[in-house]
């Protein structure tokens, strides 16, 4: 987190972007991490069952929007890279190092690892809460 707030030389690498930009890009991607994590966690807790079921599910489908997104090309990505077909990447040049390459292999598979385990939450609590509503007996009007 330290590293946030005081990156040491620059680290956008001399990019279009000041420290400033640098610092709010990472506060919202650590923020956007928070609130998906208790999200997460408040689909299996019991506290959260009072709470709307759109109020879970809204965040959840953004968030597997999101990773879908930047996983599954992440994945196709890590498929041209291990065969060989392209090392560098769709974007990446062809003689990268080995540090960059399984840099790149592991940043994939975490997007993607992440992808498929938040559909599976974001599908279970679906199904699980579509049928939490108030319970009627048969014979109960109205």
């Amino acid at each position: 987190m330290i590293l946030v707030f005081f990156p040491g030389d620059d680290p956008t690498g001399d990019g279009p972007w000041d420290m400033r930009a640098y610092v709010i890009f990472n506060v919202v991607l650590i923020s956007m991490s928070a609130i998906g994590a208790a999200v997460v966690l408040a689909t299996v807790r019991p506290p959260a069952r009072h709470l709307p079921r759109r109020l879970l599910l809204a965040p959840l489908l953004c968030g597997s929007v999101l990773l879908v997104t930047r996983g599954v090309p992440g994945m196709a990505e890590n498929l041209l890279m291990v065969t060989g077909i392209r090392r560098g990447g769709f974007m990446g040049a062809a003689d990268i190092s080995t540090g960059e390459f399984w840099t790149g292999i592991g940043i994939n598979t975490y997007f993607f690892t992440g992808a498929v385990l938040l559909v599976g939450t974001t599908v279970s609590y679906g199904r699980r809460s579509a049928g939490s509503g108030p319970r009627r007996s048969a014979g109960q009007v109205r």
